[in-house]
C-alpha cells in the first residue's frame, strides 16, 4: 500500500481528494492536515510514502513545508498540488525537493497515476506548466530582492520594510529599484504583481 499524507487548506477539497484516493486498492490516506505548519508533525506520526502538498496554505506555504519535509524525511516522495500553474512555483518546488507538480484542474483519474509514477521514481510534472517554466526562464530576483518585494506586498512604507528586515532605508530602495528593473515594472506595486504572477515570491 502507498501511504499518503494530504495537506490542503480547503476542507472540501481535502475531503474530495481523500475520498478519491480511497477508491484505489493500493493507496491509503494516512494523514490529512489543513495547514502547512502541521505537515511535519503529521508526517512524523504517519510516516507517509507520499506527501501531497497544496502550495498556498496558512502557517507555512507548501514549498517551505516541502523543503522541511525533504530534509527530515528524505524517503517521503513529495508532490505539489496547486490551482496556480505559475512557472516560478515549479522551479521553487523542485529546488525544495518535490518530485512532481500537479495542477488542480487536471483530470481526477490522473492523480492516483501520478502518485504511483512518483513512488516509482519518475518526475511527474503537468506538461503545460513544464513548457511555461522552460519558456519563462529562471527567477531573475535574488533572495534579498524577493525578501524586500515580499515585505512590500501589503503596501508597507520603505521605513517599515527596512525595520522589518533589519536593513537601512537606502538598501531597501536599492533592492526595490533592482527588482522593479528586473521585472520590467513601472513601480513596486507592479513589480510585486509581476513577481507573484510568475511564482517568484
Amino acid at each position: 500500500m502507498i501511504r499518503v499524507l494530504i495537506a490542503e487548506d480547503q476542507g472540501m477539497v481535502r475531503g474530495a481528494l481523500s475520498t478519491l484516493l480511497a477508491l484505489e486498492d493500493d493507496i491509503d490516506v494516512v494523514a490529512q492536515v489543513g495547514r502547512g505548519d502541521e505537515v511535519m508533525s503529521a508526517a512524523r506520526r504517519a510516516q507517509p510514502d507520499v506527501a501531497l502538498l497544496d502550495i498556498e496554505m496558512p502557517g507555512l506555504d507548501g514549498i517551505a513545508a516541502a523543503a522541511a519535509l525533504h530534509d527530515a524525511l528524505p524517503q517521503c516522495t513529495i508532490l505539489m498540488l496547486t490551482a496556480f500553474g505559475r512557472p516560478g512555483y515549479l522551479r521553487r518546488a523542485m529546488d525544495a525537493g518535490a518530485s512532481g507538480f500537479i495542477v488542480k484542474d487536471g483530470p481526477a483519474e490522473e492523480l492516483a497515476a501520478a502518485i504511483r509514477r512518483a513512488v516509482a521514481g519518475e518526475r511527474v510534472i503537468d506538461p503545460v506548466l513544464a513548457v511555461a517554466a522552460l519558456t519563462a526562464g529562471p527567477n531573475p530576483l535574488t533572495e534579498r530582492e524577493r525578501d524586500v518585494l515580499g515585505a512590500a506586498v501589503d503596501g508597507s512604507t520603505i521605513a517599515t520594510i527596512a525595520a522589518r528586515l533589519f536593513l537601512s532605508e537606502g538598501t531597501v530602495r536599492n533592492y526595490l529599484s533592482s527588482a522593479i528593473q528586473k521585472t520590467g515594472a513601472r513601480n513596486r506595486i507592479e513589480a510585486v504583481r509581476q513577481a507573484q504572477s510568475n511564482g517568484w515570491l
